[in-house]
């Protein structure tokens, strides 16, 4: 065999593997759409379980405030600073607070926000429902004829749902306050300039605009979560494996659908 041959046939395995590997994307990615569809259908099809809503909704709150509140705080003060080095070059320190605002209310915050959602929440309802299909009680739930995706996953999507864009308006509030405390220290204003300053910057639509995302950030990652975690196979470690998966693939998911979100609520 001489060189010309062997460099076309040594390709061909790698072709294979991206081969293998696309079509797995797109069986998951197809079988998420389904299970997706399926759960929005369970909403207005069956009677909904308030109460086991209304529990994951508090769970989702408890588990997620701490580490919300705490990435926004900071997150708050690092773009305060960064804005404060580099408008300070132009004689605009006054000014960090309207660039604060846009960036928390319009991106950091929904971002974020949904990235510790998916690690917190995300990785806690893969790994419960990863650990119920291991000791089989899923099929137990089928053999007495209900129906998983209603008692499982439509309480815990709905309540992602809602919960998400409400820990996102807490991590507007406490990134704002983040921001006005070192705006206050680099740049010497008061209080009441950075709020006005935040006030007469921001509109409605901003606000909207974050809190809009953060409910698809939360429908994503709740159905991302609840597949990997039916999907489980192989006893205690694959409860692992399965949680591990579904926050890679929820984060992912958060950035690659930021990206298409704002281009849609911008054009609209």
């Amino acid at each position: 065999m001489n060189d010309a041959e062997s460099s076309i046939l040594l390709p061909v395995p790698l072709m294979e593997r991206i081969g293998r590997y696309f079509k797995a994307v797109v069986l998951v990615v197809g079988e998420m759409s389904l299970l997706a569809w399926r759960a929005v259908a369970g909403v207005f099809r069956y009677k909904l379980e308030v109460k086991e809503i209304f529990r994951q909704f508090i769970m989702i709150g408890n588990r997620s405030f701490s580490i919300v509140a705490l990435t926004a705080f900071f997150t708050g003060l690092v773009i305060a600073l960064q804005l404060s080095v580099g408008l300070g070059r132009f004689g605009l320190k006054l000014y960090v607070g309207q660039l604060v605002g846009l960036a928390i209310f319009r991106e950091l915050a929904p971002v974020l926000t949904s990235l510790m959602v998916a690690a917190r929440v995300g990785s806690g309802i893969a790994a419960e429902l990863g650990s119920m299909v291991v000791t089989e009680q899923v099929l137990a739930i089928e053999a007495i004829g209900a129906n998983p995706i209603q008692k499982l996953v439509v309480p815990r999507l709905l309540a992602t749902v809602v919960a998400t864009p409400i820990l996102v308006t807490m991590a507007d509030a406490i990134g704002t306050f983040g921001g006005m405390i070192v705006s206050m220290k680099e740049a010497g204003v008061t209080p009441r300039f950075y709020i006005n300053q935040v006030r007469n910057t921001l509109i409605v639509d901003d606000f909207i605009s974050g809190v809009v995302k953060a409910a698809f950030f939360g429908f994503f990652i709740a159905v991302v979560a609840c597949y990997f975690g039916l999907k489980t196979q192989g006893g205690t470690e694959g409860v692992g494996r399965a949680t591990t998966k579904a926050v890679v693939m929820a984060s992912i998911t958060v950035f690659v659908s930021d990206f298409f979100l704002t281009k849609l609520i911008l054009y609209f």
